[in-house]
């Protein structure tokens, strides 16, 4: 996974930058809500119609493909339409904005997946790539399969976030205003500030699926993200600081006051880091503050979590369904159903309803991300984590939003109990072998604490462990469990998602630090 820092928390526990929460539903019409059936037909309107494109053509497609037997069969179109702008020395250096559309055809039998796609929206692209997917044909064929009659489902109500579009408004000007504000803001933090480099970003995602069972379903899906990085400098030493978040909302979320907070953070960061001191190194108590820190999580736990290295034994979690592989406390949750959270979604992107999925559950675990292949071949139901990155790809089991549940301490308890040992409270990337658990995690900012106080902040610590090892040394869970404030991306299988990650204040005992002392 992969992200831009989202700024600095300070040494004692503090909050970290957050999305409103509040959301207004939507009344329920025949088994869905009227936003659901909305995005049906703005998709229908958006994808299909300029095509000459209608349902009855969609489901021929399908038949086509499941004259030969497979287990699964479904069609994908996607419009998207993105736009940032990027400032640097004061200056706004970039800007882009970009439609990309197309449709992918996909069957799958057993194992087997065959996928087709094209950039052109057109009944003979369409037929092209189903004519194509046939290839994963079984020889064998008992019986020509028909593909289902088209039915809705029931879908999730209200929707997860609104049917805005982010790229539309405000105007060029006004996101240019922005910039040039968030600079004049962070010069005006501290002298020592000499750069300020800032994005804003929008995206507005249109998907249309249709699957050889009958459902067709659609969501229409905005996201923003803001990023402010800024370099200060002091006796002829240079750090950096950065901040910024986002999730499935307009831009009018960055109001006054969330970039008053995000510009603080990233400075902070910066002139917190111009004091840092080199970081020891050793065997030692670690505490993880809440929020971002949950990267480390997702990356050494949720990915052994997905189906796919599960089913084919390569997971350091592979067969330990029902067996305690964590500490007692320890409750890790993937769930995309978070209103306006940046990894949330409706549906995923295989047509299923996204979920809430406890993994582990007071240290023991309880199963694993599915997408529908997967599922099929370990004979359980899908958890809504079919994800992919575009047409263009097939989906593949992805985390949404995966977070450790809180426990009941004050972090400041937790803190408090250190007498000696380091507290990380941002990673900048880290590397994670799946099969084996181990990870090298590098923190962006981090402090040494003696006699459960802060002393002073550290530079250069790198944590070295193992995911499964990590979660058996949790040994105090406070609290105040954080999401992060929106910008996390994660890839795998060359694809890239947007996620959340999210936790509480933890203490780990016996982890290996990398220092530079």
């Amino acid at each position: 996974m992969t992200a831009s820092p989202q700024g600095s928390a300070p040494p004692a526990m503090g909050s970290v930058v957050g999305l409103p929460s509040s959301h207004r539903g939507a009344p329920t019409i025949f088994g869905m809500s009227s936003l659901a059936a909305q995005f049906l037909d703005s998709a229908s309107a958006q994808l299909l119609a300029p095509a000459g494109l209608d349902e009855p053509q969609l489901f021929r497609a399908l038949e086509l493909i499941r004259a030969h037997r497979v287990q699964e069969a479904e069609l994908y179109l996607q419009c998207s339409r993105s736009q940032s702008w990027g400032l640097e020395e004061g200056i706004v250096k970039t800007g882009a904005f970009s439609i990309e559309q197309g449709l992918g055809v996909r069957a799958v039998s057993g194992e087997k997946t065959a996928y087709a796609y094209s950039d052109d929206i057109s009944a003979p692209s369409l037929f092209d790539a189903a004519h194509a997917v046939r290839s994963i044909a079984t020889v064998a064929q008992s019986r020509r399969a028909r593909v289902g009659a088209r039915k809705t489902p029931r879908l999730r109500k209200p929707s997860l976030y609104a049917d805005i579009d982010p790229t539309s408004s405000p105007d060029s000007a006004t996101r240019v205003a922005l910039l040039h504000d968030i600079d004049r803001m962070a010069r005006a933090k501290d002298p020592r500030v000499v750069l300020v480099m800032a994005s804003v970003a929008a995206q507005h995602d249109t998907v249309l699926i249709v699957r050889a069972d009958g459902r067709m379903v659609a969501d229409v899906r905005p996201l923003v993200r803001l990023h402010v990085k800024v370099i200060a400098e002091q006796n002829g030493r240079r750090e950096t600081g950065s901040s910024g978040g986002g999730g499935r909302t307009g831009l009018s979320v960055f109001d006054a006051e969330w970039v008053e907070r995000c510009v603080d953070d990233a400075v902070s960061e910066a002139l917190t880091n111009l004091e840092a001191r080199p970081a020891p190194a050793g065997e030692m108590t670690v505490v993880l503050g809440a929020g971002w820190p949950g990267i480390l999580l997702h990356e050494a736990v949720g990915h052994g979590l997905e189906a796919d290295f599960n089913r084919k034994g390569s997971s350091a979690f592979s067969g330990l369904v029902g067996q305690r592989v964590a500490a007692p406390g320890v409750t890790v949750v993937d769930d995309g159903t978070l209103p306006l959270r940046r990894g949330s979604l409706n549906i995923d992107d295989e047509g299923n309803a996204t979920q809430s999925t406890v993994l582990i559950e007071d240290g023991i675990l309880r199963g694993y991300l599915h997408d529908a292949m997967n599922a099929r071949l370990m004979r359980l139901r899908t958890t809504g984590n079919g994800r992919r990155e575009s047409y263009a790809c097939a989906p593949i089991p992805r985390m949404t939003n995966t977070f450790l549940r809180a426990g009941t301490l004050p972090p400041e308890e937790v803190l408090a109990s250190v007498r000696q040992g380091l507290y990380a409270t941002h990673f900048s990337g880290g590397q994670v072998d799946i099969t084996s658990g181990k990870f090298v995690f590098s923190t962006s900012r981090a402090y040494w604490v003696e006699n459960g106080k802060v002393q002073y902040p550290v530079k250069g610590a790198t944590l070295i462990g193992s995911g499964p090892e990590c979660l058996q040394r949790v040994t105090m869970i406070a609290s105040d469990m954080q999401f992060d404030t929106g910008v996390g991306t994660c890839g795998k299988e060359g694809q890239s998602v947007p996620v959340g990650v999210g936790q509480p204040t933890l203490r780990i005992e016996g982890l290996t630090v990398g220092g530079t002392a």
